[in-house]
C-alpha cells in the first residue's frame, strides 16, 4: 500500500490564526468607479434558501433548463450618512484632515460614539483635499437583528473629485438605499467574520487524524511537538487554542435579486432564527462567512471575473 500523502495540517494562507478585532469587517481597499456612489453596503445575515433558477449560461450542459441554485438572504435596513471625512496626500501615505457631521443625528449613535454639541466646520470650508469618505451609520431598529447599537464606518465614493463632493453634499444627514448602490446580477466582494467555535482540540482546529487505539497518553491529539533542536515548539505544530472568529473576504459574489417588498422572501413565521425580513433585501448566489443576525459588508467587486455573465439567474421560485 502506497504512502498517504499528508498536507500541512493547518492553511498557511491564513496566517496568523488571529481573531477579528471588531464583529464589523475592515476594508483595506475599494474598487474603482467611475459613478458616484458609495461603494459598500452594511447588511445583516437572515438566511439561506434554495431558488429555482432558468440556466441562462451560454456554455452550460443544463442550459435553458430549470435548477436548484442555494442562495443567502440578507436583509439591508438603510443606512444614514452622518458626516464625510476629508483626506489629504502626505510624504507618509494619506493622511486624515478632519470630519464633519450633519447638523442632525440619531439619538442611537451615542451608544456608539461621543455626539459632538456644536456644529463647527461646514463642507464648503474644507478647499484642499484629495480624497473624501462617507461617514455612514447602520440602523438595526429596522430589522430583526434584535440590536440597538448601530455600526459606524467610512465607505469609499466613487467618482472624481468634485463628483464626489457634490454627491456628499446631496446625501448629507439623509438615508442610503441599498437599490441605489448595487444593481441585479452585480458581482461583489462580501467581507464578514465567521462564527466564533470557542476553544477547540488539534483535531478539529488543524484536521489531524485521531490516534489509533493502541497510542499512549491521548488520542484526539499530536504525537509529538517536533524535533530536539531548535529548543522550541515551531509555530507550525499544530495546538489546541481559540478557534473561528476570523476576518474573510468571498470575491464575486453574484447579486441573484434585489428585492423591495420582504413578503416574497418571508417564511410563515418568519426565516427560522431570524424573525421578519422588514426592508429591502438581496438575494446571493452561494453562502456566505458569519452567523445569522451578524453584520456583513457588501462592496464593489475589486477583481471582477471579465468571463462571468452579467446577467444573474431568471428566478422562476423561491422556496419558502
Amino acid at each position: 500500500m502506497p504512502k498517504a500523502h499528508n498536507p500541512r495540517r493547518g492553511s498557511m494562507q491564513f496566517w496568523p490564526r488571529k481573531r477579528s478585532r471588531h464583529s464589523l469587517a475592515r476594508v483595506r481597499s475599494w474598487a474603482n468607479e467611475n459613478k458616484a456612489k458609495p461603494l459598500g453596503f452594511m447588511c445583516v445575515k437572515a438566511g439561506m434558501t434554495h431558488v429555482i433558477v432558468n440556466d441562462n449560461r451560454p456554455k452550460s450542459i443544463t442550459k435553458g433548463e430549470k435548477i436548484s441554485v442555494p442562495a443567502t438572504i440578507i436583509e439591508c435596513p438603510s443606512m444614514t450618512v452622518a458626516g464625510v471625512a476629508f483626506y489629504k496626500n502626505s510624504l507618509f501615505g494619506i493622511k486624515k484632515l478632519t470630519s464633519i457631521f450633519a447638523e442632525k443625528l440619531s439619538k442611537d449613535l451615542a451608544k456608539k460614539i461621543n455626539l459632538p454639541k456644536k456644529t463647527g466646520k461646514k463642507i464648503d470650508d474644507i478647499t484642499e483635499f484629495d480624497d473624501l469618505r462617507l461617514l455612514v451609520h447602520s440602523n438595526p431598529r429596522n430589522s430583526s437583528s434584535g440590536t440597538k447599537k448601530p455600526k459606524l464606518l467610512e465607505i469609499a465614493i466613487g467618482g472624481s473629485k468634485d463628483d464626489k463632493l457634490a454627491y456628499t453634499k446631496e446625501v448629507l444627514g439623509k438615508e442610503i438605499s441599498v437599490n441605489q448602490v448595487f444593481e441585479q446580477g452585480e458581482l461583489v466582494d462580501i467581507h464578514a467574520v465567521t462564527k466564533g467555535k470557542g476553544f477547540q482540540g488539534t483535531v478539529k482546529r488543524y484536521g489531524v487524524p485521531i490516534r489509533q487505539h493502541k497510542s499512549e497518553k491521548t488520542k484526539r491529539g499530536i504525537g509529538n511537538l517536533g524535533a530536539w533542536t531548535p529548543k522550541r515548539v515551531d509555530y507550525r505544530v499544530p495546538q489546541p487554542g481559540k478557534m473561528g472568529y476570523h476576518l474573510r473576504t468571498e470575491y464575486n459574489k453574484q447579486i441573484l435579486q434585489v428585492g423591495e417588498d420582504g413578503n416574497v422572501i418571508n417564511q410563515k413565521g418568519g426565516i427560522n432564527r431570524y424573525g421578519v425580513i422588514k426592508n429591502n433585501y438581496l438575494l446571493v448566489h452561494g453562502s456566505i462567512a458569519g452567523p445569522k443576525k451578524a453584520t456583513v459588508l457588501l462592496t464593489a467587486a475589486i477583481r471582477s471575473n471579465k468571463k462571468r455573465i452579467k446577467e444573474a439567474y431568471q428566478i422562476a421560485s423561491i422556496s419558502q
